[in-house]
């Protein structure tokens, strides 16, 4: 195959956007007319040579910003060495991994993905298949909440309790029901002889990051203890730091039987990690779970390279900090603006609700002033910055913030 010049050489933005409309699926529909060619810390730069403040990550994936030296000898270091072999063989990268995510939670077994989906797939399989080697194959339902977000693959997605996302796809795989977040009472009417497990996350983030309330996460671990079923979190967002503690479950005092990781475990390699409990890992026997790519030294090593990054730079610590210090700001925003109704989230984790459905033009606003957010549906906005974040990072996010939403109230 010849690669013709037009492609072998550096294109610029439109020439770009060309080829996308040419050849790409349009699962992304119209993006953000920009594209990044380098990254440094917290920073972008795109094709056409604009600066980029950085305050949505990847969606929470780039937590060590970009272009961290630790993450980048890491992966340099082992794609020297050897990028992937089969789980046939032992890998020494994948071990050490597996052990330092046990060792640091409260899992005692862990297998590891390429996202996170399949992540929550491994969790949804392991659930049911311990119920049937216990005898009890009539219990395979999960209960997830309303508003949450799983996954694309057929099974995530129907254990994703928002419709949007789900009614292309019908019908479904079965074995799912969805009760909205916080709601003690429509846990405990969803319960039958049918579940297996509760599937939720700690805080909920492509719908609008919703934290779930300390006392109802107390009361889920207890109804799960009193019926003699599993709690599944899914931490594949909230955990690795983001929320000022490694993992989300840490800030309740409860542990979950299974919990999912992905997202900011690789720094920007994709890898995901299914973790569980001694007593309901083992139900996955010989044969019954497994991944090609799963667990390659590759990933691994960018995994580990995270781990030890985020301890010893003290970026759990700095999440914890930063974001209290970020949502104060954001407070004294809203004491500004009345567009602003809701100010939600834990760390380097938050959501600000308007009451304008204003939030996308808030979002491109801040794009034109050089940072990057998210929004979500017409009336939030995302942010998720790299955990390396500073004041003087904040400060600048603020005055921006601050800019967008005086034009947008003028309108």
């Amino acid at each position: 195959m010849n690669i013709s010049a037009d492609i072998s050489r550096n294109l610029n933005l439109n020439e770009i956007i060309e080829l996308d409309r040419k050849y790409y699926m349009k699962t992304f529909g119209e993006r953000t007319p920009v594209c990044f060619s380098y990254g440094k810390g917290i920073n972008l730069w795109d094709t056409e040579g604009r600066k980029f403040c950085d305050f949505l990550s990847g969606i929470a994936v780039n937590a060590l910003g970009h272009s961290h030296p630790k993450l980048i000898n890491a992966v340099k270091e082992q794609a020297e060495k050897i990028i992937h072999c089969s789980n046939l063989y032992y890998i020494e990268p994948q071990a050490k991994l597996a052990a330092l995510l046990v060792e640091n939670s409260c899992a005692d077994r862990v297998f590891f993905a390429n996202s996170g989906a399949e992540a929550n797939e491994g969790a949804i399989k392991l659930a049911r298949i311990y119920f049937r080697k216990k005898g009890m194959p009539e219990k395979y339902e999960i209960i997830t909440m309303k508003n949450s977000f799983h996954g694309r693959t057929l099974a995530t997605l129907a254990a994703t309790g928002q419709e949007v996302y789900q009614k292309p796809f019908f019908p479904l795989p079965p074995g799912f029901r969805s009760v909205p977040l916080n709601d003690m009472d429509a846990l405990k009417n969803a319960i039958s002889e049918q579940t297996c497990a509760v599937m939720l996350e700690p805080i909920q983030g492509e719908s609008g990051v919703h934290v779930a309330d300390d006392s109802y996460i107390k009361a889920v671990r207890k109804l799960c203890d009193d019926n003699g079923i599993l709690l599944i979190f899914d931490e594949i967002q909230c955990g690795m730091g983001r929320t000022g503690r490694l993992f989300a479950y840490e800030h309740y005092g409860v542990e979950p039987d299974i919990f999912t990781l992905a997202k900011a475990l690789g720094g920007g390699v994709p890898i995901g990690a299914l973790c569980a409990k001694e007593f309901v890992a083992q139900a996955f026997g010989k044969g019954e779970h497994g991944s090609t790519f799963g667990g390659n030294p590759l990933a691994c090593a960018a995994g580990l390279a995270v781990l030890e990054a985020l301890s010893e730079e003290n970026l759990i610590e700095n999440a914890q900090r930063q974001g209290r210090y970020f949502t104060e700001k954001l407070m004294e925003l809203a004491e500004k603006h009345s567009s602003i109704s809701e100010i939600r989230g834990k760390g380097l984790m938050i959501g600000v609700e308007l009451n304008n459905c204003k939030a996308v033009a808030v979002k491109d606003s801040c794009f034109n002033s050089g940072y990057l957010i998210g929004s979500v549906g017409n009336n939030v906005l995302r942010f998720l910055p790299p955990l390396i974040v500073t004041k003087d990072d904040i400060d600048g996010m603020v005055n921006a913030l601050d800019k967008a939403l005086s034009q947008i109230e003028k309108e």
